[in-house]
């Protein structure tokens, strides 16, 4: 496996968001660099896709700000709503000129569908530092397109994996809370202390958004081989299933019946002392229970890293007749001033900005009283996976973290055993990938 330097690269460059390079006026004229005349605006609309994210969020992070720094632009928000999926827009002829999207829905909800848009020679035109961002986040958006174009640039949050617990469980049972530093047997061991019952009550010990952990894992490995249709390494991904596994054999520890079960409702029940999940504002955690986080587990043979999910990212749509000023917008919705407005808020910053990075939650009383620093408590980024090679057929990440999601919640259900899992998670792959060869 090619190995990458996920140290975030350094350094920062003023970029200028208005049009052309040069400065902007309120009445939407803009100044070129060159020093010709100035050039009245005409009025245009654009209109944006927010895949997964609400209107309400796009006007509180970015409306102002756009409608300030581009007056003669009118922006329309394309809410993910019953019939507006970005294949329906398509259909209807309704294409979006910004489509919000992430590595795992990059091909199914963006390439498939004929809408890319290289941002290279955009990024060449108006001079635009990518050095600014985390170095892995413009990096896989590359790799992830499998033809060297940049499909678009990051905007907050990444999602961290850590390890959220439930102190008043710790409280009740009188065990020492977690600690950041920890590696999965140390957890495997409160897990043990935690699951229990008492009366007619079970109290599980963990739970885990698997998906998560095994898309994510410290390793990098990927889920498709790389250079072949197949899954990676079946003999590298047993190690991973069975150090998760034991967790579900432990009495009064049971997986969920199902893995939206598993993840969205184990631990906000108030009964799971543990889970280990990502880390995102997007799935609040009631707020009856008293819950904190450490980092999470790392592997005794791993060096110690960040496991992560990246962000989402700003597209352009192949079929905007504005791309310039889509680009431009794009600059302005990743800017410094909007990322420092977002980690002030809870959002993870992209950039390298340590200043951005320091004022995180500054905002937010209600995480003050957290353990915030597991969030940075590891400097350096685990691998991402390395993606399929260019010219072999792919199977989209979102269904590939599905398949093999199951395929360990079918194994930790008991259902099969962890090589009859893997077996057949191969089967699946080469299934998917037979399909998209048949295209």
């Amino acid at each position: 496996m090619k190995k990458r330097s996920m140290v975030a690269l350094l350094g920062f460059t003023t970029i200028a968001l208005s049009a052309c390079g040069g400065g902007g006026k309120a009445d939407g004229t803009q100044t070129s660099d060159a020093g010709k005349a100035d050039v009245k605006k005409d009025p245009i609309t654009l209109s944006v896709f927010g895949l997964g994210v609400k209107e309400e969020e796009f006007n509180d992070r970015f409306k102002g700000v756009l409608e300030k720094k581009f007056p003669y632009i009118t922006f329309k928000y394309v809410s993910p709503d019953k019939g507006n999926s970005l294949p329906e827009l398509v259909a209807r002829g309704e294409i979006p000129d910004l489509i919000r999207t992430d590595v795992p829905n990059l091909k199914n909800n963006y390439l498939d569908l004929k809408l890319g848009t290289d941002l290279n020679e955009l990024v060449k035109k108006y001079k635009y530092d990518l050095t600014r961002f985390n170095a892995p986040f413009i990096q896989e958006m590359i790799d992830a397109g499998q033809t060297g174009a940049l499909y678009g640039l990051p905007y907050p949050p990444y999602f961290p994996l850590v390890l959220t617990y439930n102190k008043s469980l710790f409280d009740k049972f009188g065990v020492s809370y977690p600690k950041d530093g920890m590696n999965w047997d140390d957890v495997y061991e409160i897990a043990k202390k935690m699951s229990r019952t008492e009366g007619a009550n079970v109290y599980r010990g963990f739970s885990g958004n698997i998906m998560a952990m095994l898309r994510d894992n410290t390793y990098g490995y990927p889920i498709l081989d790389p250079n072949a249709d197949q899954l990676y390494d079946m003999e590298k991904w047993k190690p991973l299933f069975n150090n998760l596994k034991r967790f579900y054999d432990l009495p009064n520890n049971p997986i969920a019946a199902t893995r939206p079960a598993e993840i969205n409702d184990a631990f906000n029940k108030g009964n799971v002392a543990m889970q280990a999940n990502q880390y995102s504002q997007y799935a609040p955690i009631p707020k009856e229970i008293d819950w904190d986080i450490v980092t999470y587990p790392t592997l005794k043979d791993v060096p110690k890293k960040m496991a992560w999910r990246g962000p989402a990212y700003w597209s352009i749509s192949a079929t905007s007749k504005y791309k310039d000023d889509a680009f431009q917008v794009i600059m302005a919705m990743v800017s410094d001033e909007v990322q420092l407005a977002d980690s002030k808020k809870g959002m993870l910053p992209v950039v390298t900005n340590k200043s951005i990075q320091d004022a995180y939650g500054q905002d937010r009383p209600d995480l003050s009283s957290k353990n915030m620093k597991a969030l940075f408590y590891y400097q350096e980024w685990a691998p991402y996976s390395p993606k399929r090679k260019a010219g072999l057929s792919n199977v989209a990440t979102a269904d590939q973290q599905n398949l093999m999601a199951q395929a360990f919640h079918d194994v930790a259900s008991n259902k099969v055993d962890v090589n009859t899992g893997l077996r057949q998670l191969d089967e699946k792959l080469k299934a998917e990938l037979a399909k998209e060869k048949s295209k």
